[in-house]
């Protein structure tokens, strides 16, 4: 029998590559979304036109409720998404107060229900400055905690954790990957608008590998 693995799985380019990972290293995959509030949940039908795809167990979990105690991030609340790459400060008004510990303490508590050893994710260097919940430390001591918060151990594993969104491009297209099945602009609209940090990334991940990225833009 293969081993089973919880994905956490938004939609978006980073997490898309982690789940084909998963599923070429021979897991059985269950792939795990949330809607969160987030003004970009366009990315959740992408999600779920991948796993109908690939004949997957998926689950979308709304969790929209805990934005009554999580405020202050663009993603969710009425402020502005900014503009420019990463490496800008106000780019620091993307972060959701305790994201990933929340997302992640769901998932293992999935993986325990499922007997799945594992439970993977798509943080990566790029996140490091801006997303406290994406560094290695964050991930070290989540690890820590999964293996003991239950009878069952659970591995919380970044497999890109030390890699780049450049690095993390590499790999999918070294797999054959299609990235027009995948959304990552913040902003929900009917294009992408290419200003964002997000879509900043993407478009820099795509030029330094040599490939033109097969979503279209407001403006790139």
């Amino acid at each position: 029998m293969k081993d089973k693995v919880v994905v956490i799985y938004s939609g978006g380019m980073d997490s898309f590559t982690v789940l084909h990972r998963a599923l070429r290293d021979g897991y059985e995959v269950y792939p795990l979304s949330f809607n969160y509030g987030q003004r970009h949940a366009r990315e959740l039908l992408v999600a779920e036109e991948v796993c109908t795809s690939l004949s997957l167990s998926h689950k979308v979990v709304d969790i929209r409720a805990i934005n009554s105690l999580l405020a202050g991030s663009s993603l969710t609340d009425d402020i502005d998404i900014p503009e420019g790459h990463y490496a800008a400060d106000n780019m620091k008004s993307t972060v959701v107060p305790n994201r990933n510990m929340i997302l992640l303490s769901l998932a293992i508590g999935y993986a325990v229900s499922i007997g799945a050893r594992k439970v993977m994710y798509g943080a990566h260097s790029g996140d490091h400055t801006i997303y406290p919940d994406c560094r290695p430390e964050f991930v070290e001591k989540m690890n820590d905690v999964a293996q003991i918060a239950n009878f069952e151990s659970v591995q919380v594993v970044s497999p890109y954790l030390y890699k780049n969104k450049i690095d993390i491009l590499a790999d999918g297209l070294r797999m054959g990957l299609d990235y027009s099945k995948t959304w990552t602009c913040y902003n929900g609209r009917e294009l992408s608008c290419g200003k964002c940090g997000s879509c900043q990334e993407r478009l820099e991940a795509f030029q330094l590998n040599g490939v033109k990225d097969p979503l279209d833009y407001e403006q790139a």
